[in-house]
């Protein structure tokens, strides 16, 4: 990268702070500077990333240290940023929550340490004075490893305001305040009980966010911000071996997407693409039938939201019992393990009639059923792992799904070294049927590329 790059991760103090909202405008500045930007989000989120990607017009990238060793990840940043001017890293949580209380394993602190970016930490200035320097006092001294470079104040709605807080974090800090976030009106992201509405079933629109850009421009010193991100270096990385180029030759994978199914990594797609193969995407919710094809990837997303179209949809349910049924390599993650049951209890209790697939049914709860990550082995030959291997990946379901067959999956979640005493022993997930494999757990390909591999050649077997 040369001396002009910048890349910076956006930090907060914990969850709800902002940092959404205000990564979203910056986004807006840089585009509006008519600089090259790349965003990415720490950990497994959709949601964030799907905001990034529709306000930004770039596919933003999820880094999740949990599923992907540090070699792997460190290749695919690089790889991102490569051609971009200024890369924003989007924070999890607090700046130093993480995977169990440890600070360095799997928090925003410790992959800003691992990427070698700068830290900018964002406060929230309502109601608080001098007290703010205690606040980033804090985390300024936690990690005396971890350099933070600068500080945003957010939700600060006067000059006299800010001119006070920035003299107490300068004073008692000795740090840099690059500005404020002033309260905005028509910038706040909806929100549900499952997070943020997604980007594609919000309107978006862009001249909010070009106010509320043009307002940063005003609060914000932008340049400084640039300067004190600036980068040389870039981390050391390897991807793992890949598929060769034409494992996945002559193979057409057919992509749910629309507003009932939309959570995938583009990493992901990437990878698949890379190995050869062809991706069309449909829509559950208003086709009447499936692209010619050999694969079928079911994602996450909303089902529950559009039980009665999907289940309305019977040319479409049909056309997918039929791919089963002539053994199309179909893979789901959570939303689309919903869709291939055999019904739908949604949170009225209204039961609606799904593909019938995967035997058995799913029920809308009002709280997390499971949260987080977890690790599963492979009971059996599966659709992306052989009986034995370990798939790491990420749980986030208020539903539970009660199947007529018995699981594949040994699941369990270890947090500081022990099992949690909630899940002590683990519990069972994923279901194979024929040549269809469906769990809650939604993964990142590129922990273990060659795991392609079973999917590619569950589908030439059918071809």
């Amino acid at each position: 990268m040369s001396n002009r790059r910048s890349a910076f991760l956006l930090a907060g103090t914990g969850s709800g702070c902002g940092k959404t909202t205000v990564t979203l405008g910056l986004l807006t500045v840089f585009k509006r500077r008519g600089l090259c930007v790349q965003p990415f989000k720490v950990g497994p989120d959709y949601l964030d990333t799907a905001w990034h990607s529709t306000v930004s017009g770039i596919a933003s990238r999820n880094l999740d240290s949990f599923m992907l060793p540090e070699p792997t990840l460190n290749a695919l940043f690089c790889e991102h940023v490569a051609d971009c001017d200024v890369a924003v890293i989007e924070g999890v949580m607090g700046l130093f929550d993480g995977y169990g209380t440890d600070p360095d394993y799997c928090s925003s602190a410790a992959l800003a340490k691992q990427l070698g970016v700068a830290v900018i930490l964002l406060v929230d200035g309502k109601a608080v004075s001098t007290s703010i320097a205690a606040t980033v006092m804090g985390f300024q001294h936690f990690d005396p490893q971890l350099p933070i470079a600068g500080v945003i104040v957010n939700r600060v709605n006067s000059d006299s305001h800010f001119q006070l807080l920035k003299h107490a974090i300068e004073r008692y800090c000795a740090l840099p305040v690059l500005g404020y976030v002033p309260t905005t009106p028509g910038v706040a992201l909806p929100e549900r009980q499952l997070g943020l509405v997604t980007a594609r079933e919000s309107v978006v629109e862009a001249s909010s966010w070009h106010d509320f850009a043009g307002r940063l421009e005003q609060t914000l010193d932008i340049d400084q911000l640039l300067t004190l991100s600036q980068v040389t270096t870039l981390p050391a990385g390897q991807m793992p071996p890949l598929p060769e180029a034409v494992a996945g030759t002559g193979l057409t994978l057919a992509l749910a997407f629309d507003e009932a199914f939309n959570f995938y990594y583009p990493d992901n797609l990437d990878l698949l693409e890379r190995a050869g193969v062809h991706i069309v995407r449909f829509s559950p919710l208003r086709d009447r039938q499936l692209p010619d094809c050999q694969m079928l990837w079911l994602g996450g997303g909303y089902p529950e939201l559009h039980a009665r179209a999907l289940s309305e949809n019977t040319p479409m349910l049909e056309a997918v019992r039929a791919a089963h049924r002539r053994d199309v390599a179909i893979y789901a993650e959570c939303g689309g393990l919903m869709y291939l049951g055999t019904a739908l209890r949604d949170a009225g209790g209204e039961e609606w009639p799904m593909a019938n697939v995967i035997p058995g049914l799913s029920v809308m709860g009002n709280k997390l059923t499971r949260f987080g990550y977890c690790e599963a082995r492979a009971t059996q030959q599966t659709l992306l792992a052989s009986a034995g291997e370990t798939l790491r990946g990420h749980e986030f379901h208020y539903s539970d799904f009660t199947a007529q067959t018995a699981a594949v999956l040994d699941c369990h979640k270890t947090r500081d070294g022990e099992v949690l005493k909630r899940w002590q022993g683990g519990w069972q997930g994923g279901w194979q049927v024929g040549n269809t494999f469906a769990s809650y757990l939604h993964l990142h390909f590129a922990q273990r590329p060659q795991m392609l591999n079973h999917w590619f050649a569950a589908a030439r077997s059918a071809q």
